[in-house]
């Protein structure tokens, strides 16, 4: 199937009109951040239900903490800051006051990746999948798109326990259909393939298609899988899709410790040995760029996942 686009959007701002359409359907919702309202786009948000909102300042930790708090009273809080600052920095509160607890939390982390850009390393995370992956009862989700990013904040509040949201700041293809409801833990195969299969999160997955075009015309046929939850992982679909391709690419754009990569390989050795090859930062930190400069410059492009791919497949 082809995919095409007609306009780009940043991510978060498909979570700031999720936080809103989930806020008017439930008035248990809450809203929080770091002094970043505008960032996350939380604006329309505290403009309708300015009762539920609470600027915390430059106080993550305890921005953590009064959330726990709200959501031990039954309230269902949002809490927004830069993915950097809302992993690492407060990564004991998270650890102690909503995964311990499976507390009703979710954290909405924006400028996620290297394509926060001019910023650069010190703003950037690529290992904040890694750190949440790794607590108990943490759900994790780096959806692909506006329209997905929106869907997945409505399925983030109808959950019940801890929820870590990754988006990010850059306008990219919108390229999913706006009614297409997500559902946690179930990946989407976005196009059939029977030669080699690439599974992908977040801006990455709008290359991953790109990449299957190219191979599509050099005669290989590649199956692309939107796998936007990476916990819980969709085993039934990456077992399914081993069977019929025997070889794998995971892309992402987060570095090669502790993310989709590992996750994927993982399930794939204790249950379908198959080949893969990855697609990511590596092992090291961002850098200061234009978004598509630093895509480029890290390999997390079109052109790398069709290279990897073909090396997948002669791995067979």
């Amino acid at each position: 199937m082809k995919y095409t686009y007609t306009e780009k959007k940043d991510t978060r701002s498909g979570f700031g009109a999720g936080l809103l359409e989930a806020g008017k359907a439930d008035s248990r919702i809450v809203a929080l951040t770091a002094d970043l309202k505008g960032s996350l786009k939380m604006n329309a948000f505290a403009e309708a239900f300015p009762e539920r909102f609470i600027q915390c300042g430059i106080a993550e930790a305890n921005m953590v903490g009064v959330a726990a708090g709200l959501a031990i009273t039954g309230k269902i809080p949002f809490i927004g800051s830069f993915a950097e600052f809302v992993t690492g920095r407060v990564y004991d509160q998270l650890r102690q006051e909503v995964s311990y607890g499976k507390t009703n939390v979710k954290i909405a982390s924006s400028h996620a990746g290297i394509t926060l850009g001019e910023d650069g390393a010190t703003h950037q995370t690529m290992e904040d999948i890694a750190l949440m992956r790794a607590l108990p009862e943490m759900v994790v989700i780096n959806p692909c798109d506006y329209n997905q990013t929106l869907q997945a904040t409505l399925a983030a509040a109808r959950y019940e326990g801890p929820v870590y949201l990754r988006f990010g700041r850059p306008s990219m293809p919108v390229f999913t259909p706006a009614d297409k409801p997500f559902e946690i833990g179930k990946a989407w195969v976005m196009n059939e393939g029977s030669d080699v299969s690439i599974v992908a999160c977040g801006h990455l997955v709008w290359e991953a298609l790109q990449a299957a075009d190219l191979l599509e015309a050099e005669g290989i046929s590649a199956e692309v899988v939107n796998m936007a939850t990476i916990k819980p992982l969709d085993e039934e679909t990456l077992l399914a899709s081993a069977l019929k391709c025997g070889a794998f690419v995971v892309a992402e754009e987060h570095n090669m410790a502790g993310g989709l990569g590992e996750a994927v390989a993982g399930f794939l050795a204790r249950s379908k040995p198959s080949a893969v090859e990855f697609v990511n930062g590596g092992d090291r930190f961002g850098a200061s760029g234009t978004p598509s400069a630093l895509m480029a410059a890290y390999g997390l492009d079109a052109q790398h996942i069709a290279e990897a791919a073909k090396k997948a497949i002669a791995r067979k």
